[in-house]
């Protein structure tokens, strides 16, 4: 099984180093020319892991024909980058190959979820089909070997059983999933939750403040997910509460990251002028701000962070308005 990851950031680099674990024959593409050398002659990548000793079997290569025979093709980049790769790629594809995709948010432009963006580029002749590698992981924790789990979903479960195996070892427990639209937006919504939870945290709300939150951004989530075609259970599990636990509570989680500097100036307009990361959450509040807003579904945390990243308005508010809304009953189809 020869793979292919496109990317040489922290998760390309943490998924390659499964794989040479696993004894799979794995090569890194990216286009940092840094990064790479760094993983070829230092093994390690000092960018994003400080004093760690990576596999000394990954390879690597700064030229895209390296996909040519690869049997499987692993695209860690960010989601603003999926199509553009995958065109890149075509003229190297002369058979079928599994794509797994590990972006977690929407197309730039068209909204639509990462699975349809890349059949949408890929044609079914070079395309066996597309498995989404998604759950609950921070690359820091994955690449020093702690226990993780995650899945991989896919509307071919055979290729899901392929990616199931080939990835699972002692460390990181790979399950299957076939709900590609609940998955999907599960692992993307979160992102934007996990900002608010680091707003919160910014503004110097603790550990009550955080289980409303995840309570309730869950519900909020389930209610967005249901209605655009995903399963309930879907969101009891890894690609849901599992994901939104993970990037809520995390300092490794850019999402909370950018939300705890907003938080603690009370205002977004430093994250706008000096941040340079990407940061998944921002994008997906808007999008699903938007899609909500047109298909009447009440979502009124994702609309607190929507009003902050992009009309100013101040979190310290936000968070007094959200505590003061309507009393209501407790139900996963209602909101805080």
């Amino acid at each position: 099984m020869k793979t292919v990851v496109i990317g040489s950031g922290s998760w390309g680099s943490g998924l390659a180093q499964v794989l040479a674990d696993n004894h799979v024959d794995v090569t890194i593409y990216g286009n940092c020319t840094e990064e790479l050398q760094d993983i070829a002659e230092n093994h390690r990548n000092e960018k994003f892991f400080p004093n760690v000793d990576l596999n000394p079997a990954i390879k690597v290569s700064t030229t895209i024909d390296v996909v040519k025979d690869a049997d499987m093709i692993v695209l860690s980049v960010p989601t603003i980058a999926i199509e553009s790769v995958c065109r890149d790629l075509l003229p190297y594809l002369d058979h079928k190959v599994i794509i797994v995709n590990t972006s977690k948010g929407f197309h730039p432009v068209t909204n639509e979820r990462m699975s349809n963006v890349i059949r949408s580029v890929i044609p079914e002749q070079y395309l066996s089909s597309v498995v989404s590698l998604i759950g609950p992981s921070h690359a820091e924790e994955v690449v020093i070997r702690m226990l993780t789990t995650i899945c991989a979903v896919s509307l071919n479960e055979a290729d899901a059983i392929t990616v199931q195996n080939t990835f699972s070892n002692a460390y990181l427990r790979v399950y299957r999933g076939k709900d590609e639209i609940g998955s999907e937006i599960g692992v993307a919504l979160k992102n934007a939750i996990a900002v608010a939870s680091g707003v919160l945290s910014g503004i110097g709300y603790g550990d009550n403040t955080k289980a409303a939150l995840i309570t309730r951004g869950l519900a909020e989530m389930i209610r967005f997910g249901t209605a655009m075609g995903g399963k309930l259970e879907t969101f009891m599990g890894l690609t849901g509460i599992g994901d939104l636990i993970v990037t809520c509570t995390s300092v490794h989680s850019r999402n909370f990251q950018a939300g705890y500097e907003i938080g603690r100036s009370n205002d977004a307009k430093a994250f706008w002028e000096n941040n340079t990361k990407t940061v998944e959450g921002v994008r997906t509040a808007q999008v699903i701000h938007d899609l909500a807003k047109e298909k009447g579904i009440e979502m009124p945390i994702i609309e607190e962070v929507y009003q902050v990243l992009y009309h100013g308005k101040e979190p310290r508010q936000s968070a007094y308005d959200l505590m003061h809304r309507e009393l209501k009953e407790e139900h996963p189809y209602h909101s805080m």
